[in-house]
């Protein structure tokens, strides 16, 4: 029996430990239910984790506040020490979320997954990002996800270790393109015209020289990890996958976000992906949401509202070097239909372009002139 009728919905082993673990771990109703009066749907399932909605049967009513319905996620293989740690945190992190209310309630752990609670929703459209009221939510999410305290290390070294491993990976994938689809030629040249050690050192120098705040980041926030909640009187957004969850420059967090307002992950047809070069944030935009970000944290004023600004000047440019080089890995790890190749080479071309807007312009401003201009304004 192959992997995919192993963990197929129908196959009564997988209906079995999916009753097993609903039982064990709920209480209420869920304690008398078997592998036939279950509503079992696999959701997703691919090399990292198995996700199956798990319904109380037809007419059964709950008794003790229980769910009607919960997600089970069932963790894939787990290879190495290192795998096992990113585990361990992201576990860790996500219960954090849960008491906080800022993720999926978690319902329970066991060996090899976790019961989380089912939303109702579904993930907002990249144009959704420029919606004035849903821009100004997510703002009010990532403010209290930066707030959170992680009883993991504080020091920014994640995306440097992270840009410095996929380097690796990547400088092995390019120096042995030979058999790489010969469409992808082009994409290729693009690439290899960029010294990407020396692209990725230039950055860290840049970033260095300022002190730019660390907080806990979610690193990731693109439409398809924020869920609008259906069924609701007032919009309601819920944030998903903590993957790429570290302490981070917070900047990173919020130009990282502003650049995803570009590129729409839906297309049905190759690359599977669309690039709206227009359609990112307009000063009046960016601004609105830094408002509301430095407003959740009570950090309001101009003076911050401009380091802001000028950090994610900065960190736009580690956004598309970051996402460019995890592109290229991929384009060799992954089988799922993405044009990796065309998007690590269109993260590219928007890392050259604003860095030689960056260039030009001069260094960001320091925290001092910042406030030196405060004053003159006042």
């Amino acid at each position: 029996m192959g992997v995919e009728d192993k963990m197929s919905e129908k196959n009564p082993e997988m209906r079995e430990t999916a009753a097993r673990i609903c039982r064990d771990y709920l209480h209420g109703v869920w304690k008398h239910i078997s592998a036939e009066n279950i509503i079992l749907k696999r959701i997703s399932g691919g090399l990292s984790n198995w996700l199956y909605n798990v319904q109380l049967p037809e007419g059964t009513v709950p008794i003790r506040g229980e769910p009607r319905q919960v997600l089970i996620r069932l963790y894939g293989q787990v290879h190495g020490e290192r795998a096992l740690e990113g585990l361990i945190t992201e576990s860790v992190i996500f219960t954090l979320l849960s008491e906080r209310k800022l993720g999926p309630k978690l319902h329970g752990i066991f060996p090899g997954g976790r019961i989380e609670e089912y939303i109702p929703a579904r993930p907002l459209l990249t144009k959704e990002l420029a919606d004035s009221t849903l821009s100004l939510l997510i703002a009010e999410k990532m403010a209290q996800i930066h707030t959170m305290q992680i009883p993991i290390s504080k020091e920014p070294t994640w995306i440097w270790d992270t840009m410095n491993n996929w380097l690796n990976m990547a400088t092995d994938i390019l120096e042995n393109s030979d058999d790489i689809d010969s469409r992808q030629l082009e994409n290729i040249r693009l690439i290899k015209c960029l010294n990407l050690e020396k692209e990725i050192n230039w950055l860290e120098t840049i970033v260095k020289q300022h002190k730019y705040p660390v907080t806990f980041c979610h690193n990731d926030m693109q439409e398809g990890n924020i869920l609008l909640l259906q069924n609701t009187r007032k919009p309601k957004l819920v944030l998903i996958d903590f993957e790429y969850c570290s302490y981070n420059y917070r900047g990173f967090d919020i130009a990282n976000h502003f650049a995803e307002w570009l590129y729409d992950y839906t297309a049905s047809e190759y690359p599977f992906f669309h690039e709206h070069t227009t359609a990112g944030p307009t000063k009046e935009q960016k601004l609105n949401f830094i408002k509301t970000y430095l407003r959740t944290l009570g950090k309001e004023g101009s003076v911050e509202e401009e380091r802001v600004m000028a950090e994610v000047r900065v960190f736009s440019l580690a956004s598309h070097l970051f996402w460019s080089l995890w592109s290229i890995v991929n384009a060799k790890l992954l089988q799922i239909p993405f044009g990796y190749w065309d998007y690590a080479a269109s993260r590219l071309k928007n890392y050259m372009y604003l860095k030689e807007k960056f260039i030009i312009s001069g260094p960001p401003a320091s925290d001092d002139s910042l406030k030196r201009k405060s004053m003159d304004i006042d």
